[in-house]
């Protein structure tokens, strides 16, 4: 994935962790779902005719289309309302192939540390297929922990070490990525399993006859 690319699916990452905490309205989230979309579509696409006669190349850029489809599908369904069954059982899509993607990462491109990010996403993104496609709203608060902090730590950190030339090591980055995702996550589980997050304040120009539920977070 391109670093630049991937320096902003933290941002979105962590913008979405905190709609789902109720943090941020729905609708604000929406439009940088859209941005991020939009280039997460438009990079692999010109590294992908940048590089015909590299398979592996077309392989790792074939990836950040899972992506760039999902924070479109989101940031679409956010402005207009729409039910999020779609989303969450394209997330479950998504979650599958992530396991590929680590399985390529791990055995074909040698990056072991990106072969644990993915297995990260591919939590992340069983998730939301749990939240979204299945309705379990008592996980709302976990997966909106769980998706900010992987905005910072498979996305942001990583990105920016890259572009300053200091991701190195990647078998003992994976060692800690995987030692670090098991023990945060597995804490979180307990500490935020069915508890209700707070709503996010509506906006000025909202009709004050609004439903609160109608403010409540509900995408990725």
């Amino acid at each position: 994935m391109g670093a630049v690319g991937l320096l902003y699916v933290g941002a979105v990452l962590f913008l979405n962790g905190m709609m789902l905490l109720g943090k941020v309205d729905p609708r604000a989230a929406g439009v940088f779902n859209l941005f991020v979309g939009a280039l997460q579509v438009i990079t692999p696409t010109v590294l992908i005719i940048a590089n015909l006669a590299r398979p592996i190349e077309i392989l790792g850029a074939s990836g950040i289309y899972l992506f760039g489809f999902t924070y479109l599908y989101v940031g679409i369904n956010l402005l207009g309302g729409f039910d999020s069954t779609g989303v969450g059982y394209f997330s479950l899509f998504v979650a599958v192939m992530a396991v590929g993607y680590s399985f390529a990462n791990f055995r074909l491109l040698g990056d072991p540390a990106f072969g644990v990010i993915w297995l990260y996403w591919a939590y992340l993104w069983f998730l939301f297929f749990m939240l979204l496609g299945l309705k379990r709203a008592g996980i709302t608060m976990y997966t909106g922990w769980v998706t900010a902090i992987e905005g910072w730590v498979t996305a942001a950190i990583p990105a920016f070490l890259i572009l300053t030339g200091y991701w190195r090591n990647p078998q003992v980055l994976a060692v800690i990525l995987a030692v670090f995702g098991v023990v945060v996550f597995g804490a979180l589980w307990p500490l935020t399993r069915g508890k209700e997050p707070s709503v996010a304040t509506p906006a000025p120009s909202e009709e004050r006859g609004t439903s609160e539920e109608a403010h409540r977070p509900r995408y990725t």
